[in-house]
């Protein structure tokens, strides 16, 4: 019994002892948190410098609007040949707004344009708040173009400024000349001998500002040694500005004074030659030859403008010629002078120009209107794009 009882407790014993013995595991440790990384305000980046013109090949381009034709085209004409000739080309349009153009040249600088071609957008012809505003901020502007070291053309509208390095433009004056070469020429008034030509004037508009005074005047300077000399002979003895004037550049009135004129000095002269200073005046006088002209003598008729009535006119025999201001040449014409100065050479020029108020001098390119007869006045209102061979009743 004792026997039994002894081995029962060193059992117990014996189980107490390895329990004691055994090892606890250990309980896994807690994974640490994770650590966020505290915000970092990034610095700001500095403004982009004015870069340098010195070195630049970007050419700037900054015109009224592209809503009229000839803006839109000439941009691209001055675009297309600029990059022809490996320059980059900023090309942008104004909407007419004068401070926008002044933004978009400022614009044009911080980029380092080493030329700007501006064709100014003018506000208004009166001088109140807004137009001295905008013109005061085109010269700060164009200050900063000369002091960043960026030449500036002007483009067929002169800007009386220092910075302006030259200008592309037509001689508008020179239309009159354009007119009085072709009746000479026509006429082939060198070589008349005794032969006497009848001419009549059809002035412009007399409100037009000294415009169309110059006008006459210069078509008057190549015909007075003819009329001096009996070779043309104005029956009328209407000849200077204050007497042929169309007020309004009227039609109209053109036609009224024409119809008069006819009736009173031809009714039994033949008339050879009609100076008209632009179609409107011209289609009167065509109007006033079809009602009260009875000669078989029909005279030359000069025009301006390409109107598609005149156009129209031409092709049917009764009008000779008309001006046209192909602007694809004046466009061409700045493009020579931007590369010229992209390359620090002298643009190229015919004259100099001297601003409206007489203190600003700059060298000027004028650039030949040209004269459009029956021979080729489809092909040129067609290639440039100013009128339809439907509008024109011709063939495509």
């Amino acid at each position: 019994m004792k026997t039994r009882f002894f081995a029962l407790i060193l059992l117990l014993a014996l189980a107490v002892s390895l329990a004691a013995c055994a090892v606890k595991p250990a309980e896994p440790a807690p994974e640490p948190e994770a650590s966020v990384p505290e915000a970092v305000t990034p610095e700001p980046e500095p403004e982009p410098e004015p870069k340098s013109a010195a070195d630049s090949k970007l050419v700037g381009i900054s015109l009224p609007n592209e809503e009229l034709w000839r803006w839109k085209q000439d941009g691209e004409i001055m675009k297309k040949q600029l990059e022809q000739i490996g320059y980059e080309v900023d090309l942008q349009f104004a909407d007419d707004d004068p401070l926008a153009q002044a933004d978009q040249l400022e614009n044009m600088i911080a980029k380092g344009a080493k030329v700007i071609i501006v064709a100014h957008t003018i506000l208004g012809w009166s001088w109140d708040k807004a137009v001295i505003e905008a013109e005061s901020r085109l010269f700060d502007v164009l200050k900063q173009a000369e002091e960043a070291g960026c030449a500036v053309i002007a483009y067929d509208r002169s800007i009386s400024s220092d910075a302006v390095s030259c200008y592309a433009a037509f001689d508008l004056w020179s239309v009159g000349e354009v007119q009085a070469r072709f009746i000479v020429d026509q006429l082939d008034l060198d070589n008349a001998g005794n032969t006497v030509f009848n001419l009549e004037f059809i002035g412009g508009s007399p409100d037009d500002g000294d415009f169309t005074w110059v006008l006459h005047d210069r078509a008057l300077a190549i015909l007075q040694k003819y009329i001096d000399a009996g070779t043309l002979n104005v029956v009328s003895g209407q000849i200077d500005f204050v007497d042929v004037a169309t007020e309004g550049w009227s039609a109209e009135k053109a036609q009224e004074r024409f119809e008069n004129l006819l009736s009173t000095y031809y009714p039994d002269k033949p008339l050879h030659a009609v100076l008209a200073a632009n179609d409107s005046t011209a289609q009167g006088a065509v109007a006033a030859l079809a009602t009260s002209y009875k000669n078989d003598v029909y005279p030359i008729i000069t025009g301006w403008d390409c109107d598609i009535v005149s156009v129209k006119n031409i092709l049917d025999g009764k009008q000779a010629m008309s001006v046209f201001m192909d602007t694809s040449n004046e466009a061409a014409k700045a493009v020579e002078m931007a590369d010229a100065l992209m390359k620090g050479a002298e643009p190229p020029s015919n004259g100099v120009y001297t601003t409206v108020d007489g203190v600003h001098k700059y060298p000027v390119f004028y650039v030949e209107p040209t004269v459009c007869t029956k021979d080729n006045i489809v092909e040129i209102m067609l290639d440039y794009g100013v009128y339809t061979a439907e509008e024109l009743g011709v063939e495509p």
